[in-house]
């Protein structure tokens, strides 16, 4: 550490703002400027300087890398789906970044076509992400949207899939830039999509376009001006109905037209109402809509496709305080019901009787006590199967057909992990801590069985927003910890949706710092329970988890040795007061609409950012992207910034910005995998494991 260069200094540039009475100070709002030379000299000084504090770990970088990489298939397929006389699957090639789509028809022996392949579109640029993936009604057309700089802004292309020859990544030339949802009309001629606002990044407009006319005369049929509201086109699995669906963080509506005739009028469901949330879908003359108008967990209804608005609706699944209903899947005889209780998801099959009459339900059994099951690729309206996709923390995920007549579950494909990995050597168990209201908050841990001590150096993921319920999946990345005798564990606090609706809202707006004191306590119970030495404690979360991070770490700095904050939301305050950045005044439902003074002292009170202060941190690793459309790249600078000249111990403070990506950071497989290395790298030379 002898040879350590001194730390970035980046210049002070005094500036405040005053509302309410308070005045906020910033020295370093000149990093906004990103095409400023200054700006990428100081973000790079900063990578010079994490890469030098991390070069003694250079070698057991190497090893991560090569352990996480060997518990991957590097070629492998995942199993196909089928539909309209064709299987689709996609598939991986050793040493190619991107995955490969492609399709056979009739069988899977069937000559294989490549519909789109990753690592042609990636071709030239540092950075690749597919957006939207939708193939017309006769399969013959894949209309797809793609990303080449991480700022999650897509370019719609389409390929004529008749055409072998476009397997490179020519297309036609149909396009559109700013793409978002993509839905295709039953005449296989006829395009929807949703483009965003150059400015604030939100999903405002919905356009129809017509295979082969110029983009110019493409009809503008819905633009939506409340900045809260995004919207995104979609079609029911009967294929009946295209669906025109705006909404907000709480707030929602539909609107409909027959997919058989695009040119129609668009007629609304229910006009939106502030809080109430609906979600339709439509079967035999009939939209079932999931909508929380009398409770916030969701209760089912019905309406005619005729006379759709809330005064005919006829309730089919009633409203429940203690469990969620997430989703309904329609199919012509059944419904997969998907709800949430005691912080864990369940599926429910239903068959219907006659009509909307739905019989008694069963649940698919599921054979662990911490999982996570989803609904998998059912595309077929008159299915006799259903597909599911399962894993835990110790379970690699697996796909499963759901035999409809014997409700017996069968196992298509479960992910291969080489490299040694033996399922019994791990456990997972679920926890309940105790916030400081008494109230019970889940924790769910992974370890293995040989190396529980009482000593363990103990991981905590989180992240707690957006009523996003934290999944409890395998990732064969973890066993290099798990190995090591490293616990991990994943906090379902306040403010995600781990316990239905009501959980979110207990963690937002003015009872946002809920978040922050549960994972407090959940890091508390931990240790106090044996599951991890309270002095070799390392926490990580990203974007609105980096809040997160930040904040616990202003409240608890004795709390944690080591944090990892990834693309962070920090600057609260100056991002929610600038009402230009993109996302900002949708957020106002999430955090708070800062202009209120109420509103402005309690954010004020927790955004970390502001509530820096000299004293002894923790070793912190900040990481950003320089093209992230979501949490602005001068967030992590200032924050990092502004704590150099705080902190009073010698624990590292490192800032690194991948100047080629977005707010997901690397899109390549193995440029992903070197990123986690590197992580894994901090984490262990901070908690001392060798």
């Amino acid at each position: 550490m002898s040879e350590m260069p001194p730390p970035p200094v980046a210049r002070r540039e005094p500036k405040s703002s005053t509302l309410h009475g308070q005045t906020l100070h910033d020295d370093y709002a000149w990093l906004r400027n990103k095409d400023a030379e200054e700006v990428t000299a100081y973000l790079q000084a900063e990578n010079a300087y994490a890469e030098a504090w991390m070069a003694p770990t250079k070698p057991l970088q190497e090893t991560l890398y090569r352990e996480m990489l060997s518990h991957i298939k590097e070629t492998d397929e995942s199993y196909p789906w089928h539909y309209a006389g064709y299987y689709y699957y996609s598939r991986t090639v050793e040493g190619s970044q991107y995955a490969i789509y492609c399709r056979r028809k009739g069988s899977m022996e069937a000559p294989e076509e490549i519909t789109l392949d990753g690592n042609e579109l990636a071709k030239g640029h540092p950075f690749m992400a597919l957006g939207a993936f939708a193939i017309s009604e006769d399969q013959n057309l894949l209309a797809y949207s793609v990303d080449h700089t991480g700022f999650r802004q897509y370019t719609l292309h389409i390929r004529d899939l008749r055409n072998q020859d476009l397997r490179t990544g020519e297309t036609l030339p149909d396009t559109a830039e700013r793409v978002g949802s993509i839905v295709w009309a039953n005449d296989n001629t006829t395009l929807f999509y949703s483009v965003e606002d150059e400015e604030t990044k939100r999903q405002h407009q919905l356009y129809r376009h017509t295979l082969g006319q110029p983009q110019s005369s493409d009809i503008l049929v819905f633009e939506e001006p409340d900045e809260r509201f995004n919207l995104g086109a979609g079609k029911t699995r009967d294929k009946n109905f295209i669906l025109l669906e705006i909404g907000s963080h709480t707030t929602s509506e539909a609107h409909f037209l027959p997919a058989s005739d695009p040119a129609a009028p668009w007629t609304l469901i229910e006009p939106r109402r502030d809080t109430i949330e609906y979600y339709p879908d439509h079967r035999d003359g009939l939209f079932y809509i999931r909508a929380n108008d009398t409770g916030r967990n969701f209760r089912l209804v019905t309406a005619p496709v005729d006379q759709p608005s809330s005064q005919n609706w006829r309730e089919l699944i009633p409203h429940r305080d203690d469990v969620m209903l997430e989703d309904v899947d329609l199919f012509a005889d059944f419904a997969a019901i998907g709800t949430r209780s005691n912080g864990l998801p369940h599926i429910e099959i239903a068959p219907f009787q006659e009509g909307p009459k739905l019989g008694p339900a069963r649940e698919i059994a599921l054979p662990e006590p911490v999982y996570s099951v989803h609904g998998g690729t059912n595309p077929d309206f008159a299915a006799t199967s259903y597909r599911y996709g399962y894993q835990s923390l110790v379970t690699p995920a697996s796909v499963y057909d759901l035999d409809l007549a014997t409700h017996e579950s069968i196992l298509r494909k479960q992910q291969e992990v080489p490299g040694g990995f033996d399922r019994s050597l791990y456990a997972s168990d679920r926890v309940f801590a105790t916030a400081d209201d008494g109230t019970r908050v889940p924790v769910s841990i992974v370890y293995r069985r040989d190396k529980k001590t009482t000593a363990n150096p103990l991981h905590v993921y989180a992240y707690g927003s957006y009523g996003y319920s934290l999944p409890v999946g395998f990732n064969g990345n973890r066993l290099s910890l798990l190995d090591r005798g490293v616990v991990m564990a994943f906090a379902h606090i306040r403010g995600g949706g781990d316990m239905g609706k009501p959980w979110h809202d207990a963690g937002r707006l003015m009872q946002k710092r809920n978040t922050f004191t549960d994972f407090i306590a959940a890091v508390e119970h931990l240790t106090a329970n044996g599951y991890g030495d309270p002095a070799r404690v390392s926490i990580e979360g990203g974007s609105a988890g980096g809040l997160l991070m930040g904040a616990v770490t202003n409240l608890r700095p004795d709390l944690f040795r080591a944090v990892i904050s990834h693309v962070p939301f920090v600057d609260v305050m100056n991002t929610m007061l600038d009402a230009t950045l993109p996302l900002t005044v949708p957020e106002y439902e999430e955090w708070g609409n800062p202009n209120k003074p109420e509103a402005f002292a309690y954010m004020l009170s927790y955004s970390p950012y502001d509530n820096l202060k000299p004293g002894k941190y923790p070793a912190i690793l900040v990481k950003t992207s320089l093209n992230d459309s979501q949490v602005m790249y001068w967030e992590p600078a200032k924050y990092v910034a502004k704590l150099r000249t705080l902190k009073q111990d010698q624990n590292p403070l490192l800032l690194y910005t991948n100047m080629a990506a977005g707010h997901g950071g690397a899109s390549g497989r193995y440029d992903y995998l070197r990123e986690i290395a590197f992580d894994y790298a901090f984490i262990l030379r901070t908690l001392g494991v060798e």
